[in-house]
Order: C-alpha cells, then structure tokens, then sequence
C-alpha cells in the first residue's frame, strides 16, 4: 500500500484548487508575454506546414463587430503553398477600401490578400505606440494560417499612405516573418528592434501633396539602402494615389520566389 497522505475530498479540493490556481497563473504570464510581444511589435503567427486550403473568395474573418479584417483567396488559386500579402489602409480608411485600390492586381499574381482594419481611425504606431493593432493583426494572421496555405518565404507586409509607415514599421520589427515589405506613399518609420533582412518596394508620388516625396520616402529609401537593406524604389509622376501599373508591379513583386 502507498504510504503517502490519502487523497481525501478536502484534500482533492485543495489540490483541485491549486491545479486551477496555477492554471490561471499560467494564463496571465501569456497574457502578459503577449502583451509585451504587441508592445514591442512583434508577431508570433506563423504559417502552418502540411495544411490544404479551405477558404475560398473574399470575406470578414469576423473577429471585430464594427473593425474587422477582410481574407480574399485568388479565384485560379494553385494547390500549391500561395503567397500572402498583408495590407494596411490609410488614416480614416478601411481594409476593404484599400484593396479596392489594387484592383485585379493580387488575383493575377496569385496572392493572398489579408486586409485588417485598424482598431482606431489610424495604426497604433502611427498615433502613439504598438499595441492594440499588433494584437488584432496577430489574430487575423492566425486565421488566415489556420485555414490557407501558405508559403513561408513568400509572406510580405505592405500598405498606403499611414499603412506604409505601418507596414515598413512592423516589416523591419517582423523580418523574419515578412521576407518582402511594400510601401505605397510611406510618411516615416516608426522605431523598433529589427528583426531579419526583408527587401523593401517603395512606390510614390512626385507630386505628393500630402505627403512630399521629398521629406518621406527619398529620406525613407536613402536610409534603408544605409543600413543595408535592398531597396526598389519606383518614383512616378502623380500625387497621393497607387497606380495601376504600380500595382501591378508590386504584387508581381510579391508573388515572386
């Protein structure tokens, strides 16, 4: 016979109760190490291997009542692991706005597009400091990993406007998940720990009147190109806006191996 304490029913409730306590402990440490992951802006969804694609088409995700994120999948999509594309809206915008303004452009170069919706009229970055929009990105990027494959070395971040300087921001912070960074019109960059060697696409206006190509994304190129980052840099003649062709290019770009 076993010559410990007998588990009696007071004894079982307190050992009951200190499984649940260190449960609950446990649960706010990963609480906590998220928080600490968003603040800092970084991101732990990553793309699952051995996975087959089961959305279809563009929808929400629903993860967000009134800010949600918008998942569209190319309708001649290869069995294949595809490539994904995450794209951030300008300020006052939405992810549905700002895919409209690439047009045909994923679908013909076979990318997944993931469109959130900042959780504020802007990014958190943009405002103020990482946080809130890292978390809910992190979701989104669970589900759409859940539920497409994807391939790992061809996962890219990008945006228009205040989602260009988000993009480029958490890009640099998250390399070693975004291999590609594309920036349609960026303003500046937000500080943070880089993290990998991604290769940036830099597109903007020569008549930007919103944000001047002189004080943003020259200045932005020149010292990526410093810290030794690739750059492609596409000037053109216009103002605040993607052109088609840009478009074109950059989801060419991304789709590339």
């Amino acid at each position: 016979m076993n010559g410990g304490a007998p588990i009696t029913r007071r004894r079982f409730a307190t050992l009951g109760g200190g499984a649940l306590a260190s449960f609950a402990l446990g649960e706010a440490c990963q609480r906590d190490s998220e928080a600490q992951q968003a603040d800092a802006g970084r991101l732990a969804a990553r793309p699952r291997a051995n996975l087959a694609t089961s959305a279809q088409g563009q929808r929400a995700l629903g993860l967000g009542r009134t800010r949600d994120a918008i998942l569209r999948v190319p309708t001649q999509a290869a069995n294949a692991p595809l490539p994904l594309f995450v794209l951030f809206h300008g300020a006052g915008g939405s992810g549905e706005g700002v895919l409209r303004r690439l047009g045909s452009a994923p679908d013909e170069a076979g990318v997944v597009v993931l469109a959130p919706d900042s959780r504020d009229s802007s990014w958190d970055a943009v405002r103020d400091s990482f946080g809130p929009d890292v978390t809910f990105v992190n979701r989104a990027l669970e589900r759409v990993f859940d539920s497409v494959a994807i391939d790992p070395a061809r996962v890219a971040v990008g945006g228009f406007s205040d989602g260009a300087t988000y993009a480029i921001s958490l890009g640099l912070i998250n390399g070693d998940l975004f291999r590609r960074v594309v920036a349609f019109s960026p303003g500046f960059v937000v500080d943070g720990t880089p993290h990998g060697k991604p290769e940036f696409f830099v597109s903007h206006g020569t008549s930007d009147p919103i944000l001047p190509i002189e004080r943003t994304s020259r200045t932005i190129v020149s010292r990526l190109r410093t810290r030794g980052y690739s750059v492609t840099f596409r000037e053109f003649v216009g103002g605040h806006e993607i052109p088609a062709d840009i478009a074109h290019d950059g989801m060419r770009w991304v789709s590339q191996p």
